[in-house]
This record gives C-alpha cells, structure tokens and sequence, in this order.
C-alpha cells in the first residue's frame, strides 16, 4: 500500500503526474471519444480528490513513520468519481427539460376552425352522456387517464379482459353515436 504526502497540493501534484494520462483515456472511452468532456470530467475528479483531502486530512498514524493517504484507495476512488461524472453528462444529455415544446405544437393549425371544434367536443359529449356507465368509465380510464389495461382494471375493479371487451364495445357504441349525432347536425 502507497501512502502520499499529507499536503493535498503535493498530494495532487502525485495524482496528475502518475494516473492524469490513464484517468484521461478511461474517461475518453466513457465519453465516446468527446475529447473536451473527457478533460472537463477528468479535472472535475481530480477537484474533488483535492477538496477532500483539503477537508480531510489523514489521521496521524504513530505505526506509520510517514503519516497520509493511501494513493490505492485514493485511485480507486478517483476513478469511480470520473466513471460517475461521465454517467451523469450522458443522462443530462439525454434528458428533455420541462417545459420546452417543441416549434412545431406552438404553431395554430390553420386548417381547423374554433367552430369546428366547439362543434366536435359538443357531439363527443352527447355520444359520451348516452353511452352505459361501464362503457363511459372504461374510456374514460383508458383515453382520458391514459392508463394501460392493467392499471385500468384496477382502478375499475374488474379483470383485464372485461376492460378490453368493454372498450371494444364502448368503441364500436361511441362510433354508432357520433355517426348518429353528425347526421341530425
């Protein structure tokens, strides 16, 4: 087991001048050979190696005739930060902020007019308020929820194969009811 110095300014001197280079072309390989994130994840590691020996400094040992860090463990642990940092850049870039729309949903469609639509929710209304209460509650629960068959017969309490055969009725109901209610439109 390697010890280094207690001063963490010579501690990580040690550090960059032995494992900069191979910490460097792990964190390459993590990163999909992004040169640049490589570097700003590997100097982010090796901050916080400092940080934490500056905060901490080893205890002082009377076995040991020079008292510091273990640099093994040191290593080992710098190089699970960086693993770390690298995991944690590929999941921001993988994530869509909340709140953004896409340009294409913050554009009005012409092609549709508000009477149009005024006139549509009012015959799906209609069509909804004639229809069984079994059949109004399994598409409420698996459109309007948005909740998949299973979660649906739960929250109903009846068996996955009773939804599905309820919604294909309430379906084809739905279906007979607007045709019905377009054509005394």
């Amino acid at each position: 087991m390697r010890t280094a110095q207690r001063d963490p300014g010579e501690l990580l001197h040690r550090l960059i001048t032995g494992y900069r280079a191979r910490l460097l072309r792990y964190v390459n390989r993590l990163t999909l050979g992004d040169p640049h994130r490589a570097e700003d994840i590997v100097q982010e590691a090796m901050l916080r190696v400092w940080r934490l020996a500056a905060q901490h400094p080893p205890p002082a040992d009377a076995a040991e005739e020079e008292p510091g860090y273990d640099e093994d463990r040191l290593v080992a642990w710098l190089y699970t930060v960086a693993r770390n940092l690298a995991v944690d850049a590929h999941r921001r870039d993988r994530t869509v902020p909340m709140g953004v729309v896409p340009a294409p949903m913050l554009q009005r469609t012409t092609e549709t007019d508000v009477a149009d639509t005024v006139v549509n929710r009012h015959v799906l209304h209609g069509a909804l308020a004639r229809l069984t209460p079994e059949h109004r509650e399994v598409l409420v629960q698996v459109h309007l929820c948005d909740r998949s068959r299973a979660d649906a017969a739960r929250a109903i309490g009846v068996p996955q194969g009773t939804v599905k055969s309820r919604t294909h009725y309430a379906l084809l109901a739905m279906r007979r009811e607007m045709r019905r209610e377009n054509a005394a439109a």
